[in-house]
């Protein structure tokens, strides 16, 4: 399912507009982003909670060149599924 797809079925199920819902949605995403950016974590109880990884500096080899390099320390973002939503994926 993409974007479009979600925010017409979302708009079906809560009986708003289409461009009402994109904006709830777009602003939902805004929010995780701009928390999860700050080091936050935003969880949705039964849902999961999107936060932030960290990985370790590494060792790694270019594909290319065949030469050793280090991969430098990074943040990602993450997502845990929460417990409920676990279950109904099973």
């Amino acid at each position: 399912m993409n974007k479009a797809e979600l925010v017409t079925h979302i708009s079906s199920q809560t009986k708003t507009s289409k461009t009402m819902t994109e904006n709830v949605l777009n602003s939902f995403v805004e929010v995780v982003v701009k928390t999860v950016k700050k080091g936050e974590e935003v969880r949705l109880v039964d849902f999961g909670t999107f936060c932030v990884g960290k990985r370790q500096e590494r060792r790694g080899i270019n594909p290319r060149t065949k030469a050793e390099m280090t991969i430098p320390a990074r943040k990602l973002p993450k997502f845990r599924p929460g417990r409920y939503f676990k279950k109904l994926v099973k």
